[in-house]
C-alpha cells in the first residue's frame, strides 16, 4: 500500500483483527471504516487468487464506509457492528449491484430484487457488506461427489492452511477460507447439514448452526425448509456472538422465527464467560462418530477433552445416542429441494432463462462443459418427485427425521445423561442435530502435526445458544488454540 500508516496495519494489527478492536480503533481516531474497508480489499487483492474465496466484491463498500464514518461523527455508532466489514455467502440475497448465484453460472446475471432478511437486519446494524463468498454449487445438493468449496462460477476454494492438501468443506467453503486468511472480520454462512460447521472446523474458525427459527430465511436460496439456517462464521466466538445477536430476530415472511420468543433476550454477548465451563456436564459422543478420526485427529480431540476437565468440566464418555447407527438418508432435502428452489426462482428477474428446477436442469444439460463437470444427478432426482409435498415417502421420511433426532436422538441423551451438551468431533454429528434443527457451535481444538485444523462441536437442544456460547467461549479463552494461517 503506498499510504505508509495503513501499510503498518495491514502487515501487523489487520492480521486477527476483531470487532472490538476495530471500534477501538474508530473510537479512538486512529482508522476510519473507509479505511479499514480499503485494508480488506488489498488483502483480498493479494492473497485472494490462489484461495478463490470471494466470488465477487460489492462496488459501493467504499461508498457506505464513507457514509457510515460520516454517520459516526453525526450521532455515534449504531452499535457494534457499525463500520464493520462483513462477506455473505453467495445463496444469500442482497438489493445491491451484486449476483446472487449459489454459485451457478445458470444464476450469474440474477440481481436480487430485494435484501434477504439477514442483509436487510446487517445493514440496519451498520455493518458493510463487502462481498459475495464462494461456495459449494447449490450449496452442495446438486450432485455426488462434488469437491466441497466447487462451483461452475466461483471455481475452486481452497484452504489456507493447506491449500490443495486439506479439504476446505462445504458447502460454506468461501466464507470458511475467506475470513481464516482474514478477508474480513466475519462472515455469514449457511447449512443444512454442516455446511456451517464443516468449512468452521477446517478452517479452524468459530461457526455457530443457530436453531432453525432463529435466523430468517426469507431471501436464501434455499435446499429444504425443515433443515436450512443461516449463521456467522468468526475467528472469535465473541464476534460470532455479536454476529448473530444482529441476524436474530423475527421476520413476518418466515413464521418458523416466532418460536424464537421462548428466548429470553438475543443479546448471545451476555452469555460469555469465561468460567462457564465450571460444572458443566459435557457428553462425548464417541460411537460412530469418533471412528471418521485419524490418529492424528483423534490425539487432537482427546487433548481438547482433557481441557475440558481441566476447565471445570464433567465429562461423561461415551454417551451413546439411540440412533447413531440408523441408517440415514436425504429423502427430506430430495422432496423439499424442488418445492423450495422453484419458489424463489419464481421470483427471479423475469429476462433470465431460469424459473424453476426443470429449466435449470435443461440449461446445465445445453451447457454441460461449463456446467456438469461432476454431473447433476441430485438434480435430476429432486424433479422427478411431484412437488406436491403429498408423497407418502416423504412424510415417512420426515416424521422418523424427526423422531430419531430429537426424542431418540439428541433430547435422549441430554435427558439420560443430565447434560448440558454434547460433543462431536469436527461436524461428525452434525447429521443429528440438522434432522432435528437444533443448534451446535464448533470453536478450534488444535492441529495436526501436519498443520490440518480440528475444531470441536458442541451440540444442544432447540434454543440452547445461550449454553452453547457460554461452554464455547470459557473453552477458547482457556485454550486459546487458533492460530492464523501463513499466506
Amino acid at each position: 500500500m503506498e499510504n505508509k500508516r495503513l501499510h503498518k496495519f495491514a502487515n501487523d494489527w489487520l492480521i486477527e483483527a476483531t470487532i472490538d478492536s476495530i471500534q477501538e480503533k474508530y473510537s479512538n481516531g486512529e482508522l476510519t471504516a473507509k479505511e479499514v474497508v480499503l485494508l480488506y480489499l488489498d488483502r483480498i487483492s493479494n492473497f485472494d487468487s490462489a484461495l478463490k474465496s470471494v466470488i465477487e466484491i460489492n462496488p459501493d463498500a467504499i461508498q457506505i464506509a464513507m457514509a457510515l464514518d460520516a454517520e459516526r461523527k453525526e450521532n455515534g455508532p449504531r452499535g457494534p457492528l457499525h463500520g464493520i466489514p462483513v462477506l455473505l455467502k453467495d445463496n444469500l440475497d442482497t438489493n445491491d449491484k451484486m449476483h446472487t448465484s449459489a454459485g451457478s453460472l445458470a444464476l450469474a446475471d440474477s440481481y436480487a430484487q430485494e435484501d434477504s432478511y439477514v442483509a436487510y437486519l446487517l445493514r440496519e446494524a451498520g455493518a458493510i457488506i463487502l462481498g459475495k463468498t464462494n461456495m459449494t454449487e447449490w450449496a452442495n445438493f446438486m450432485t455426488e461427489g462434488m469437491p466441497s468449496g466447487y462451483s461452475s462460477r466461483g471455481g475452486q476454494t481452497l484452504n489456507p492452511y493447506g491449500p490443495g492438501k486439506f479439504d476446505v468443506g462445504g458447502s460454506s467453503a468461501g466464507s470458511g477460507s475467506a475470513i481464516a486468511a482474514n478477508f474480513a472480520v466475519v462472515a455469514i454462512g449457511t447449512e443444512t447439514s454442516g455446511s456451517i460447521l464443516s468449512p468452521s472446523s477446517q478452517n479452524s474458525l468459530v461457526g455457530i448452526k443457530p436453531t432453525v427459527g432463529l435466523v430468517s430465511r426469507s431471501g436464501i436460496i434455499p435446499i429444504a425448509h425443515t433443515q436450512d439456517t443461516a449463521g456467522p462464521m468468526a475467528r472469535t466466538v465473541k464476534d460470532a456472538a455479536y454476529l448473530l445477536s444482529a441476524i436474530s430476530k423475527v421476520d413476518h415472511r418466515d413464521s418458523i422465527t416466532y418460536t424464537s420468543r421462548v428466548l429470553p433476550s438475543t443479546d448471545f454477548t451476555q452469555f460469555l464467560a469465561v468460567d462457564g465451563l465450571k460444572g458443566a456436564r459435557i457428553g462425548i459422543a464417541r460411537e460412530v462418530y469418533f471412528d471418521y478420526l485419524s490418529k492424528n485427529k483423534l490425539a487432537v480431540m482427546d487433548q481438547a477433552i482433557n481441557k475440558l476437565k481441566e476447565l471445570g468440566a464433567t465429562v461423561i464418555e461415551d454417551v451413546r445416542i439411540p440412533s447413531s447407527k440408523n441408517k440415514w438418508n436425504y429423502d427430506v432435502l430430495t422432496y423439499e429441494f424442488k418445492v423450495d428452489l422453484n419458489n424463489y426462482l419464481r421470483n427471479i428477474d423475469t429476462s433470465l432463462p431460469i424459473h424453476n428446477l426443470a429449466d435449470l436442469i435443461a440449461f446445465n444439460k445445453q451447457n454441460e462443459e461449463k456446467m456438469l463437470k461432476y454431473g447433476q444427478v441430485l438434480l435430476e432426482k429432486a424433479e422427478k418427485t411431484s412437488g406436491t409435498l403429498k408423497e407418502k415417502e416423504y412424510i415417512e421420511a420426515l416424521e422418523s427425521d424427526h423422531y430419531h433426532s430429537t426424542i431418540n436422538g439428541i433430547d435422549y441423551v441430554l435427558e439420560h445423561n443430565q447434560l448440558d451438551a454434547v460433543v462431536f468431533p469436527n461436524n461428525f454429528g452434525a447429521g443429528i442435530p440438522a434432522k432435528a434443527g437444533y443448534p451446535s457451535i464448533t470453536i478450534p481444538a488444535g492441529y495436526t502435526p501436519e498443520g490440518e485444523p480440528v475444531g470441536i462441536t458442541f451440540t444442544g437442544t432447540a434454543y440452547s445458544e445461550p449454553t452453547l456460547i457460554k461452554l464455547a467461549y470459557s473453552f477458547e479463552q482457556g485454550t486459546k488454540f487458533r492460530i492464523p494461517p501463513k499466506l
